[in-house]
């Protein structure tokens, strides 16, 4: 008896998402930063076992759109509450409580559903004892489940969960496949997570990434991206001092991209004003939104 289904996370900005998929997958796939709103796209990670395989997408958080941009995120959410098998919805649990049951029911959800406490190490077993209680009796999630997604703690009685809820099916994806995404939209994310975590208020918000090179030979993979912006002075931020910020930024997301590909890699950055990109729908589809 084999089983395979679409197990897709869910929960608000910042509940911890990415690191929870990247902790199932037992691969870095979606980019993680301490700051709200990091994940704009839908990423599917692929867990494969001669007894099942689980098809796990990582959503963006939940928010009121300001944006076309939020539009397109929300749109990727609507998207993954219409295929799961599993809906896994994640809490930090030193949220508000009430918030998150509400967003949750909000969700009409018509896929079977485990509720994820996450960051459970932030709390002491007494104030997690009375969150579990008052989940259970929500009695809309079929199982609670307590995590640390961070720390790792609880990922296999999780995973033992969702296992026993999903589907009997043949696999989606040959037993190799990781993810659905190709390896130039993670080399974007890699550049985009580090504008994420070098710069403060409104940047990284207003930035994106368009990979405009990817050519691999032999012994080096040669990359060029641009990194777009929407006014002259973020362009001046991001460059820095005599180039600074621009050299550093590049210098930590080619690490990065080589561990990722396993290869040495020769990668050009340049930044272009885009004023508005985030409201203008032919931006938006040319940068992979």
């Amino acid at each position: 008896m084999h089983k395979a289904g679409f197990v897709n996370i869910f929960g608000k900005a910042n509940a911890g998402k990415s690191t929870l998929m990247n902790a199932l997958v037992g691969e870095k796939l979606a980019i993680v930063s301490p700051k709200v709103q990091t994940t704009r796209h839908r990423i599917t990670g692929v867990v494969t076992t001669p007894e099942y395989q689980i098809v796990f997408s990582d959503t963006p958080g939940i928010i009121d759109p300001r944006y076309r941009l939020h539009e397109k995120m929300m749109g990727a959410v609507k998207s993954a509450l219409e295929d799961a098998d599993v809906a896994m919805l994640i809490m930090d649990a030193k949220d508000n409580l009430e918030e998150n049951l509400s967003l949750f029911a909000s969700l009409r959800l018509k896929a079977r559903s485990v509720l994820v406490i996450n960051k459970s190490d932030l709390l002491l077993k007494e104030e997690l004892d009375v969150i579990v209680q008052k989940c259970e009796e929500w009695g809309k999630a079929e199982k609670v489940v307590v995590i640390s997604a961070m720390q790792g703690k609880g990922i296999p009685a999780l995973l033992a969960t969702v296992v026993s809820m999903l589907p009997e099916s043949e696999p989606f994806y040959p037993e190799d496949t990781l993810t659905d995404k190709s390896t130039r939209f993670f080399v974007g994310e890699i550049i985009r997570e580090k504008i994420f975590h070098l710069f403060d208020e409104e940047i990284p918000y207003h930035t994106a990434v368009a990979v405009s090179q990817f050519q691999e030979k032999n012994t080096l993979t040669k990359i060029s991206a641009e990194i777009i912006v929407t006014r002259e002075t973020q362009k001046a931020i991001i460059l820095g001092d005599k180039g600074a910020s621009i050299k550093k930024i590049g210098t930590l997301a080619r690490q990065d991209i080589e561990k990722f590909i396993g290869q040495k890699v020769f990668l050009e950055l340049f930044v272009k004003v885009r004023g508005k990109w985030r409201d203008n729908d032919n931006y938006l589809k040319e940068y992979g939104y």
